[in-house]
């Protein structure tokens, strides 16, 4: 698990106790350098249980989203959100907050693709103050 999503988990499950059923957990599977100087990818499957939302973040680059089982609902920063299932896509475009939960009874899973800049935070907090809906 990373550590923001491990540190998100972690506040839910002291705030509240009832959540802890439902974690978001981020399995690396690889990382490598591209030919592209100063840019790295990495690939991990993330998995939302039903409930369960990661909270507004960002990335040091663009993440490419294919989601593999379940329902799951995304909101980028200054748009409405889309409610995609298995099988569907998203581009999340560089430094662009963003947040996905699982609306669904059952777990939801994604392939997320990060192309980042090397040596920074995979994931930064983010504060989104206007939310389109």
């Amino acid at each position: 698990m990373s550590n923001f999503f491990g540190a998100i988990v972690a506040a839910t499950l002291l705030a509240s106790p009832a959540l802890a059923a439902q974690p978001v957990t981020r399995t690396d599977l690889q990382r490598h350098d591209l030919s592209i100087p100063g840019r790295e990818t990495i690939q991990a499957r993330i998995d939302i249980a039903p409930g369960a939302e990661a909270p507004w973040h960002r990335h040091p680059g663009e993440e490419v989203i294919y989601v593999l089982e379940g329902v799951l609902e995304y909101q980028l920063e200054g748009k409405s959100p889309v409610t995609l299932k298995a099988g569907d896509v998203l581009f999340v475009p560089a430094g662009v907050a963003h947040k996905a939960r699982n609306p669904g009874a059952a777990n939801g899973a994604e392939l997320a693709t990060y192309i980042v800049e090397k040596g920074k935070t995979l994931v930064e907090h983010a504060h989104v103050v206007d939310q389109a809906k």
